[in-house]
């Protein structure tokens, strides 16, 4: 066995916050909360790219800039993929690279409503993509 596979057997995989034996706040394999900047840094790295490929499996018929796609990133990573799939209007717009549509339909939704500062920016992006 594997240094990293006798420490999985070890520690065993629980994917929500735990007290560990000793009372500390603990996720995953035995890392002890709260994470580091560079623990945080790695795992957003792991996540965006996961997101990317899945947003790119799904909406790979676009042909957009690449400021365009960096924003849908964004949208995906807070929100999921399924739900950037929802915004079918702005999709729609997107097809025809329609970029001050696409923002205004970000715009029109319980998205921009919960989160006005990042959709705003991000629309703002979206005119200039």
């Amino acid at each position: 066995m594997t240094l990293i596979e006798l420490i999985k057997l070890d520690e065993g995989f629980i994917a929500t916050v735990y007290k560990d034996s000793l009372g500390f706040d603990t996720v995953g394999y035995g890392t002890k909360m709260p994470l580091s900047r560079e623990e945080g840094e790695l795992l957003l790295k792991y996540r965006l790219d996961i997101t990317e490929k899945n947003l790119l499996n799904n909406l790979h018929y676009l042909s957009i800039s690449h400021e365009a796609w960096e924003i849908l990133y964004n949208m995906a990573y807070q929100m999921g993929v399924n739900g950037v799939i929802k915004f079918t209007k702005m999709i729609k717009a997107l097809r025809i690279k329609d970029y001050n549509e696409a923002a205004n339909q970000m715009l029109d939704s319980k998205w921009a409503k919960q989160t006005p500062q990042r959709a705003n920016r991000l629309a703002d992006k979206m005119r200039k993509a």
